[in-house]
């Protein structure tokens, strides 16, 4: 038990006295004694140094067996045991003074969870103040008091107030009702003041405190010293530290997981990305859209770069560049220099000062394109928009070829080589990441094993280290690296050339090295390199293939023979197509694939701007076809030629031409082997990569033609303005569920009013409809929904919106119309219909039902399809960007190869607009465009936003980006043009106290496409256009000429006096700066700031709106395809009907049916229709409420011949029709074979034309023994019985219809089993065969010996009951599941032996014991006991100790007689037992084998033989005694 702030440690005089209640202080030992005597009290610093882990254990695994030792008290009072002592030792009660032990307020419970409750809890000062005077003698009295004794500084008052409400007198408790807290905590203050004194008074002189040590000694040995649970507290103090610690150091990695982390952009290298000054998606390696976006680590281009990487990428811009400039008769072949200047000047502006695409675009566009000082008016774009992107992905992928180069320098450097033709003509020649890799494939295999053997040393004063054991890595030395190493290669210099003089032959244009004849022929100087040993020697043939493969294998991985086989590829190269089996049934004359099914010899370059060939790739992953990429036969014969005349002799001597046979066996396997497959393996990389940049290319251009369009705009606005937007949908326009939404949203794009009503019929609804209508005036009215009732909502709009004059009795007719002559539009909504559903919705809109936000979406899309796009991010893939919307070719392009495709357009279309910074940062909608501002990213965007918001949200000018340090210098002058801020008219006259820096002053250049860089121009130009000088602007603002500028009506007229061309002339005379069309920038940007540069807002055609209403598409609605139609009503000669997409159409009477019946008694309203596409009438053709009608013709003569050929996919023109001939012939003698194979008709009640997985499931519910006969697969001579054996486990029988009919409509008069087996007709099958054997195997199951269940319980019941019986023997049938209509007999011989199998087959008479019948069971029982006995005399050892024989294994043919040698056959085979099946039905009684000589073989394999003791020989088998076993008998 704890004790209270009084109880004190005092030194120990003697060894402490034993407790006399074991179970409350058991025995300790001295030191133990002795550490209690001294105390804990210890220095902080002596704590940490002494107090060692081992020592802090093994006390906390004393006190925690004395807090098990201890039994719990109630709170209430202390024992009565330790009173009675108190009192006895002090003489003093304290039954009416301490009435009630109170837990410390807010100790938690874990710190009493001993036996006792806990008094007082020590704290850190009590354990390490070393300060403080102990008396030697404490006051019995005092040991319960709140406080520590004498000694206590004045600063531990707070320990002790905190251990002052752990006892409470009982005055205070008698007082308490009358005592409010503070007179309460006033008398404890009084109470610990006085007892400070007193025990200051009282010193160190423990006689003063009227006890002896004997009796102080005593109360130690009860109470202890009052810390036995001071480890608890200590550790529950240490933890809030190590808390506070870890608390300092912990970082968001070690809360939110790394995937949550990488999509909010918080991971190491998104620091690296915000930090670094350059371009954020120069900074990646793909898309920054992408969620898998990382850092590309490329050194950049230096100026020595500039030449050679303009000369690389010149070469790889397009074929239309190159037909323009590089060909003589080209349109700008004059130009080709200025085409190499405008690349270079690109490349510096990309790599070098990294300006990214859009920059260049706009303010450097003069570099790129013609510029003469002496004829300026020649304007010729030298690099398109599409073309500076072109450059910038090149220069990345030249880049990257740098890198590799230096890898390649860097190895070749480590090997130590030295090659002359490396040096001089590979490496020259290394232009691409091909010949990177061939060339350092080539290095390696010239030079590896030299390598190995240099850098295998070891230094004199190395330690001699034992050989690690590791496993042995699988080889990957190649045949050649063998051979090379052997004479062989001895041989191969005989050819009398190096392959590498060889391939320098092969590309100059004359013989540069010539052979060294040889003057024995091949096989003779082969015949010199045999290995004289005889069993060694090879023949000279092998020796020369070995040669061969040599230099062919030098030859064929050479890189400048490589290229010049992939030159011949790109430009010759035929691709080929081939069905596999599983494709020519797959792909029928409708299935996508068709088109290039049998595709024979089709150019390559033919492939490059389709997606077929992608096509073709997928369908080879699926395995349906062979895709096969060669040369013509011509051009491998001229390569072969031209490469066999670089190899071959001139010479005219027998032996010449002998060798000049080997080397063109030489040469044909270096194309064979090596530079052909290679070749391919490059060709079909290329096309992939060709086509999927060319369907990123249409992808784009279709997102750049939906981006690029101005907001939605009425006659009455102007271009480049917002309208506002009220959007409705009708949903799926069902009447009875689906209310129609509307939405409003504000020229700025905020949503003002959302409602739903029911109809438009309605007054009341009709009324709120109109009531919107003039509070909000909405420019523009747009619908969507999800069916064709959109278009009964659009006319019904119409007819409120825009009445007709007469009215025509509408219902609808009113006495007073409204007009509002408002537009109704449709637009595409596929952003809209993610956007209903998308988490940003939710976000934005969490109140709105998913119509209101699909019609928001809809409304967006109106006011800016740019933003739209824009806010989509990654999911921008998942819009429909094909050009023809049957060619879903989308899914074949790789994600990160459209996502970076699709963001170049969205940064060129948002750089050409522009974003408001402003606007940018109070707008989250908005602030996703932000992000593809030229130099900015999502990252660097996101960083931008914060610390705009951090200085108040808004920004006055442009400088404040420098200023402020809110961007970085690259990023500033990337993105400052790009970024406006919106000035009101205050900014024509901005503030003169310009030159304070600390005032932010409006800058009218700041709201213009103008750089700052520029605006020292734009101000020249703005007073030029004036006629004025600085010196009339002195002390103003330097911009207030601008301002002034602005504001004048004639501005335009001032401006265009201007002559630009001279003053752009002066400057690159002046500067060497290049400003014409800068300059123009200027002038147009003066007149109209940010004007509108984009098309005018694309609306749907009428096909676009069928489409996205009903999906049908003109490919759907082909004039021939069969369709279905539910009739709708009919009339005398017309029936009205309706599609399953909710178009409408109409069948006349003539194409109703034949006889041009009254149409009401035709069809009744409901009936479904099969009709045949006649015609499709366009909303131009029409006045109706529908757009679109279909014309049908349900006759039978026009609907029968179905639409097969209207459906039927074109093949391509390059087409094997041979081939194609060929296969179709197969396939229709097969389906001739399937037919001819009639179904047999066979009148019998057990016959059924099932299969065998069809008979077995139509047995499942019948009885044991039922008969299914069927037809059998191996002909129409046979049959197959199939029967229930047990539940799961049927046999089949194979029955030989010997006098079959032809037909297959009856059954002969011999139906053979086996050659013991014939009957005359079914009936005497079934009864004497398959029901005699049903007997035999119900007789079977019926006996006392056979187990139900699994063989392996059998096997347990045996040895359980052998080794509760040691001197019995056992055994017992089985079901055998493997071989249906057989048994298992297992047995065991004794304890010490294993289960034996033996099998049972049954047959129609008798059982079989391997071949040894049996007539029933006893005899069966019997003969098992003869061949045991026999088996267990004659020394076989196997059977009579015991093993299992597995079936497959040598088996006896028949029980033999005593003395007689005993022969075996083969087990017979597998029966199927079910969801097991042989393709054809077995016989299980056919094949039955001679006998042979058992010779003592375990039956069933002696593999499985058992051990046992040879001294104790097996149980010999004795009459049976009844049940499963006897004493010492079966």
């Amino acid at each position: 038990m704890q004790g209270s702030g009084g109880e004190e440690q005092g030194e120990g005089e003697g060894a402490a006295a034993v407790s006399d209640d074991s179970s409350e202080e058991p025995e300790e030992d001295e030191e133990e004694e002795r550490r209690i005597r001294e105390g804990f009290i210890v220095d902080e610093d002596e704590d940490e140094d002494e107090d060692d882990e081992e020592e802090r254990k093994r006390r906390r695994k004393k006190r925690r067996r004395h807090r098990r030792e201890r039994e719990r008290e109630e709170e209430e009072a202390l024992e009565e045991d330790d009173l009675d002592l108190l009192e006895e030792n002090t003489g003093t009660s304290f039954k009416h003074r301490l009435t009630r032990l109170r837990r410390a307020p807010g100790s938690p419970s874990a710190r009493s969870s001993g036996k006792r409750k806990a008094v007082v809890e020590s704290s850190e000062d009590d354990l390490d103040n070393d300060d403080l005077e102990l008396p030697k003698v404490q006051d019995i009295h005092n040991i319960w008091d709140d406080e520590r004794g004498g000694g206590r500084d004045d600063e531990d008052d707070a320990d002790m107030d905190d251990l002052d409400n752990f006892i409470d007198d009982e005055d205070e408790d008698e007082q308490g009702a009358a005592m409010d807290e503070e007179e309460r905590e006033e008398r404890r203050r009084e109470r610990r003041r006085l007892e400070k004194e007193r025990r200051k008074a009282m010193g160190s002189r423990p006689e003063l405190s009227g006890i002896d040590a004997n009796a102080w000694d005593e109360i130690y040995e009860v109470f202890g010293d009052g810390h036995d649970f001071d480890w608890a507290l200590v550790d529950d103090e240490e933890v809030p530290a190590e808390d506070e610690q870890q608390k300092s150091e912990m970082k968001y990695q070690d809360v939110f997981e790394p995937s949550e982390i990488k999509a909010r952009m918080l991971t190491e290298d998104d620091d690296l990305i915000r930090q670094h000054d350059t371009p954020e998606r120069m900074q990646l390696a793909s898309s920054s859209l992408s969620q898998s976006s990382t850092l590309a680590f490329q050194d950049s281009l230096t100026e020595n770069d500039l030449d050679d990487a303009a000369s690389w990428v010149i070469t790889r811009l397009s074929p239309e560049t190159e037909r323009a400039f590089f060909r003589s008769d080209g349109q700008f072949h004059a130009y080709l220099s200025d085409l190499v200047q405008a690349v270079s000047y690109a490349l510096r502006f990309l790599f070098i000062q990294e300006f990214e695409v859009p920059y260049i675009w706009t303010h450097k566009k003069d570099y790129i394109s013609y510029f003469n000082p002496e004829n300026l008016r020649t304007k010729i774009e030298l690099l398109s928009l599409e073309d500076l992107w072109r450059v910038y992905s090149l220069g990345q992928k030249y880049r990257s070829l740098v890198d590799r180069r230096k890898a390649l320098d860097s190895l070749y450097a480590r090997l130590g080589a030295s090659d002359h033709y490396y040096e001089n003509e590979i490496r020259k020649r290394v232009e691409s990441v091909e010949m990177v890799a061939d060339a350092t494939e080539w290095v390696s295999m010239k030079y590896r094993d030299d390598k190995k053997h240099k850098f295998e040393m070891a230094f004199h004063d190395d330690d001699e280290q034992p050989e690690a054991k590791h496993w042995k890595a699988p080889s990957r030395v190649s045949a050649y690296e063998i051979v090379k190493k052997s004479v062989v290669s001895k041989l191969a210099e005989g050819f009398g050339i190096q392959p590498h003089e060889v391939v320098q032959n092969f590309m100059s244009s004359s013989t540069t090295h010539f052979l060294q004849e040889q003057e024995l022929s091949p096989q003779a100087y082969a015949e010199t390199f045999a290995d004289p040993d005889p069993s060694k020697a090879q023949s000279p043939e092998e020796l020369l293939r070995r040669a061969r493969m040599i230099l062919a294998t030098e030859l064929g991985k050479d890189p400048l023979l490589r290229q010049e086989m992939r030159n011949c590829f790109k430009t010759d190269a035929l691709v080929s197509i081939s069905p596999t089996e599983r494709g020519i049934s797959k792909i029928d004359e409708h299935h996508k694939y068709f088109n290039f099914k049998y595709l024979h010899l089709k150019r390559a370059t033919d492939m490059l701007d389709s997606e077929q060939f992608l096509y073709i790739l997928e369908a080879e992953a699926q395995h349906l076809v062979n895709v096969s990429i060669t040369l013509p036969p011509e051009v491998t014969g001229a390569f072969e030629r031209r490469l066999n005349d670089a190899f071959a002799s001139d010479s005219y001597s027998g032996t010449a031409r002998a060798w000049n046979e080997e080397r063109l066996r030489v040469v044909q396997e270096t194309l064979q082997q090596h530079l052909i497959p290679n070749a391919m393996k490059w060709t079909r990389e290329w096309i992939r990569e060709e086509a999927e940049e060319a369907l990123c290319k249409k992808c784009a251009h279709t997102l750049r033609v939906r981006i690029n369009a101005a907001p939605y705009i009425t006659p009455d606005l102007e271009k480049g303005d917002t309208a506002s937007v009220l959007a409705m949908s009708w949903g799926k326009g069902d009447p009875h569920k689906d209310p129609i939404s509307l939405v409003f949203l504000d020229e700025a794009g905020r949503l003002r009013e959302h409602t739903r009503i029911d109809n438009l019929s309605d007054e009341d609804n009709l009324s709120e409809f109109k009531d919107i209508l003039k509070r909000r005036q909405p420019n523009v009215i747009v619908l969507g929904g999800f069916s064709v009732a959109t278009y009964k909502l659009q006319q019904r709009i119409k007819e409120i919106t825009t009445p007709s004059q007469e009215d025509n009795g509408s219902v609808w007719a009113q006495p007073e119309r409204e007009h509002f002559a408002i537009p109704i539009i449709f637009v595409f909504d596929e952003v809209a219909r993610m956007y209903q559903h998308s988490k940003r919705a939710a976000e934005e809109f969490s109140a709105l039902t998913p119509i209101a936000k699909y019609c928001i979406g809809l409304a967006r899309y109106v006011q800016s399809p740019l933003n739209e796009f824009a806010a989509l991010g990654s999911d921008i893939t998942a819009i429909n960007l094909h050009e023809s919307s049957h060619e879903e070719y989308q899914q074949l392009i790789p994600r990160e190869k459209l996502l970076t495709a699709l963001e170049r357009v969205l940064v060129d279309v948002t750089n050409k607009v522009g974003v408001d910074i402003n606007r940018a940062v109070t707008d989250s909608y908005y602030q996703h465009l932000l992000p593809f501002v030229c130099g900015l990213g999502p990252r660097k965007a996101q960083v931008l936003v914060k610390k705009i918001a951090a200085i108040g949200g808004t920004l006055m000018n442009r400088d404040q980006f420098i200023r402020n340090s809110l961007l970085t210098t690259k990023i500033f002058l990337n993105a400052a043009g790009f970024l406006k801020i919106t000035q009101d008219s205050s900014f024509a006259r901005p503030s003169k106290n310009r030159h304070n820096e600390d005032l932010d002053v409006a800058d009218p250049l700041d709201s213009t496409r103008i750089h700052p860089e520029d605006y020292e121009l734009a101000r020249k130009m703005a007073m030029d256009a004036q006629d004025e000088d600085e010196e009339d602007h002195q002390g103003e603002h330097p911009s207030a000429v601008v301002s002034n500028l602005l504001v004048m009506p004639e501005k335009e007229k001032l401006l265009s006096d201007l002559n630009l061309d001279d003053f752009a002339v002066n400057m690159y005379q002046t500067n060497q700066d290049r400003k014409a069309n800068t300059l123009e920038l200027i002038r147009e940007e003066l007149v109209r700031p940010f004007r509108e540069l984009r098309d005018d807002f694309k609306l749907p055609n009428n096909w676009d709106i069928l489409t996205m209403l009903t999906g049908e598409t003109q490919k759907t609605l082909k004039i021939g395809l069969i369709v279905s139609a539910a009739v709708l009503r009919a009339k005398t000669s017309v029936v009205f009907v309706r599609l399953d997409s909710g178009v409408e159409g109409v069948i006349s009477s003539r194409f109703l049916t034949e006889t041009h019946d009254d149409c009401e008694k035709v069809v009744q309203k409901g009936q479904v229709l099969t009709a045949v596409i006649m015609n499709v009438k366009a909303p131009e053709d029409q006045a109706g409420p529908s757009p679109f009608t279909v014309e049908l013709s349900a006759r039978p003569a026009d609907v029968n011949p179905g639409d097969s050929q209207f459906r039927r996919v074109k093949h391509d023109e390059a087409w094997n029709h041979a081939q194609y001939d060929r296969d179709n012939e197969i396939q229709a003698r097969k389906k001739r074979a399937e037919v001819d194979k009639s179904r047999r008709v066979i009148k019998h009640p057990n016959f059924h034309n099932f299969n065998m997985q069809q008979a077995e499931a139509y047995l499942e519910k019948q009885q044991r023994g039922d008969v299914v006969i069927r037809p059998s697969s191996k002909g129409a001579n046979h049959l197959a019985v199939t029967w229930k054996v047990e539940d799961g486990l049927y046999q089949h029988i194979d029955v030989v219809d010997a006098d079959a009919d032809p037909t297959g409509q009856s059954v002969g008069t011999r139906l053979i089993v086996d050659s013991t087996h014939q009957y005359s007709d079914l009936d005497e099958l079934i009864v004497n065969h398959v029901q005699a054997m049903n007997r035999k195997v119900e007789e079977l199951m019926m006996h006392d010996k056979f187990k139900p269940g699994p063989q392996e319980e059998l096997h347990l019941f045996l040895k359980n009951f052998v080794a509760a019986n040691p001197s019995k023997s056992a055994y017992g049938f089985s079901l055998n599941r493997k071989k249906p209509g057989h048994f298992n007999l297992c047995f065991l011989a004794n304890k010490n032996s294993m289960v034996q199998v033996w099998p049972v087959r049954v047959t129609p008479e008798a059982y079989y014991l391997f071949e040894t019948p049996a007539a029933g069971v006893p005899e069966l029982c019997d003969a098992f006991k003869v061949r045991h006995l026999h088996e267990s005399q004659s020394g076989g050892g196997a059977g009579g100790i015991g093993g299992k024989t597995p079936y497959g294994g040598r088996t006896p043919a028949r029980t033999p007689a005593p003395g007689a040698s005993v022969s075996g056959h083969q087990t017979p085979g597998r029966m199927s037992v079910r969801n097991s099946y042989p393709s054809r039905t077995p016989n299980p009684y056919g094949g039955a084998s001679s006998s042979a000589g058992l010779g003592g073989v375990t039956p069933y394999g002696a593999g499985y033989q058992t051990p046992g003791h040879p001294s104790r020989p097996s149980r010999p088998i004795a009459q049976d005694s009844g049940g499963w076993g006897g004493s010492g008998k079966w």
